[in-house]
């Protein structure tokens, strides 16, 4: 693939995105079955050089899709495991003193890779979260007054329980808002669980792998950064980011919104509508693929009203009527 700044995403470019991506969704449901919806998401987020939340349950395959992501495309993984007393410098590194050399060294924290699994965040505190705000918006740790820059790619895939759990917090409003796009696994199907349950209930052959060491990468981590990069180039008519302004402006005056999308919410729009447009090997963009990512790329971001929270009202139909009210572009 080739672009420079002022071409256009072509279409055999294209189509070359979206057959790796393809490959990628293809080896991860091998495991994560049942849940092609969530394994697409995921792949989109990636590609559109994002985050993801996945709020859920315990025990539905949040940590597992990480993992599986992770290994379909070769990447380097860590995992952090938040909890009450976990501290900022253990999520970005810290400077240590060195007595042999009598100098401070920085010691990097696990959020120095590539695939990140923020594992249960909201179990940590709010200050423990925010160590994560700088790296997830500007790929860069700073710590005492130097900057250290992170891979490529470099994505955080958080798992959260749901806050009516006991020992959870809520995430703050900065928080969720570098999430680019947010979701929940949901039960499994039964013919998935059956197949989960014989195979991880049955007996070990001998030199049988992990499920996530048998995970064939199907590309490389060079090749995502390329395509991330790629795709910012992928058309979008002038008329289709008008639209996203107005759909913008339409949840932020809602009767029954007291937060609305902000301008990172209506950037974040458009890099997924991008993907989506990309997956399905088209190199520009329709007015399908913003309404088609509108909702997990916006819901997580609207607060309602104490009012319409009474009322029963969610984020999800509000914004089924913000996409239902604002005229779409021919």
């Amino acid at each position: 693939m080739t672009t420079t700044q002022s071409e256009r995403l072509s279409e055999p470019d294209t189509q070359q995105i979206a057959q790796h991506a393809r490959a990628v969704i293809d080896e991860i449901t091998t495991v994560v079955e049942g849940k092609p919806d969530v394994v697409r998401l995921t792949v989109l987020v990636l590609l559109a050089g994002g985050h993801l939340l996945i709020e859920d349950i315990p025990g539905v395959g949040k940590t597992m899709l990480a993992k599986c992501l992770a290994a379909a495309i070769g990447a380097e993984r860590h995992r952090i495991q938040f909890t009450p007393d976990l501290l900022p410098g253990d999520v970005t590194g810290a400077s240590v003193f060195n007595q042999a050399t009598g100098q401070f060294e920085f010691r990097p924290g696990a959020v120095f890779t590539q695939i990140l699994l923020a594992d249960e965040i909201n179990r940590a505190s709010p200050k423990t979260q925010s160590a994560l705000l700088e790296a997830m918006e500007e790929r860069q740790v700073s710590i005492d007054s130097v900057t250290y820059p992170l891979a490529e790619p470099f994505m955080v895939v958080a798992t959260a329980n749901p806050v009516e759990m006991e020992g959870t917090y809520s995430l703050p409003e900065a928080q969720r808002d570098r999430f680019l796009a947010h979701t929940s696994m949901g039960y499994p199907v039964a013919a998935a669980e059956a197949r989960m349950l014989a195979a991880q209930t049955g007996p070990v052959r001998e030199g049988e792998r992990d499920t996530v060491d048998a995970i064939t990468a199907r590309t490389t981590p060079s090749q995502i950064a390329h395509a991330i990069r790629a795709l910012r180039h992928l058309y979008i008519a002038p008329s289709l980011l008008e639209y996203t302004v107005r759909l913008a402006d339409a949840t932020r005056t809602h009767p029954q919104v007291t937060l609305g999308a902000s301008p990172r919410a209506a950037v974040h729009l458009v890099r997924a509508a991008k993907t989506h447009a990309a997956l399905e090997a088209r190199p520009y963009v329709l007015p399908e693929d913003i309404r088609a990512v509108a909702q997990p790329v916006w819901r997580h971001r609207l607060h309602l009203s104490p009012q319409a929270l009474s009322r029963g009202a969610d984020a999800a139909r509000v914004l089924d009527e913000v996409l239902a009210a604002v005229p779409v572009p021919s």
